[in-house]
């Protein structure tokens, strides 16, 4: 699956903060962040709670946030970065290890917009950053039908990340939320309901802004948790 960053960002430096224990990896991160020149490493963090600290000093626009980390881990520094309104346009893309299917559906919960192995490619992770801070979420379809659709189906699951009374929505941000939750991009939704790919893109940012959802990720979340999408289901 391919992604494109919006256009508006193109001409916009994006910050990024690199939060990771091992200093040695965040170096490697650093010298591919600023090998691109539409991105700047605005600074470093060895644990999560350095990691929400400079995310509020910094205005970092993406958090490569690791998981495992002493003192707060990166799930539970993404939770705070995620629940405070100051950072609401920061977004948190997790880089692990770890690459454990338990992961991406905690990593979403707790308001990631994306997930990467720390195997990525250097053009690839390059990509994703600059996807994510353009509020799209890192989810190919698989993962999106499978991974989170096994584990929001399980009994505990928790509270939901964003509310789910999806009543506020017309009937057509619902059709497109479902849509999103089976990891269609602006451009196949569009395609599918023989809309323009702005008209779909504008049905999407109004359901976020109704639901309270920081981007696409938070979305395909509600729309589980809120029964609009189960598991098995095909679009």
């Amino acid at each position: 699956m391919s992604y494109s960053p919006d256009l508006k960002q193109a001409d916009v430096t994006i910050r990024v903060l690199l939060a990771d224990d091992q200093a040695l990896i965040r170096a490697g991160f650093r010298v591919l962040v600023d090998s691109s020149p539409k991105l700047e490493v605005v600074g470093e963090a060895a644990n999560g709670r350095e990691a929400v600290d400079l995310a509020r000093s910094t205005r970092a626009d993406v958090v490569l946030m690791d998981i495992r980390m002493p003192d707060m881990d990166g799930l539970a520094a993404t939770r705070e970065i995620s629940a405070d309104e100051d950072l609401a346009g920061i977004k948190v893309l997790i880089l692990t290890t770890f690459e454990i299917d338990e992961y991406v559906f905690e990593a979403l919960r707790a308001g990631a917009s994306g997930f990467l192995g720390k195997g990525v490619d250097p053009a690839h992770l390059i990509n994703a950053i600059q996807v994510v801070a353009a509020g799209e979420s890192l989810l190919s379809p698989a993962a999106t039908r499978g991974l989170i659709g096994h584990f929001l189906s399980a009994p505990d699951r928790g509270e939901p990340a964003v509310p789910v009374e999806l009543g506020v929505l017309t009937a057509r941000e619902r059709e497109i939320v479902a849509l999103v939750a089976f990891g269609l991009s602006n451009d196949d939704i569009a395609e599918k309901l023989f809309v323009s790919p702005l008209t779909a893109k504008t049905h999407v940012n109004r359901a976020m802004m109704k639901l309270g959802a920081r981007d696409r990720a938070q979305l395909v979340v509600a729309a589980y948790q809120s029964g609009l999408v189960r598991p098995g289901d095909v679009p």
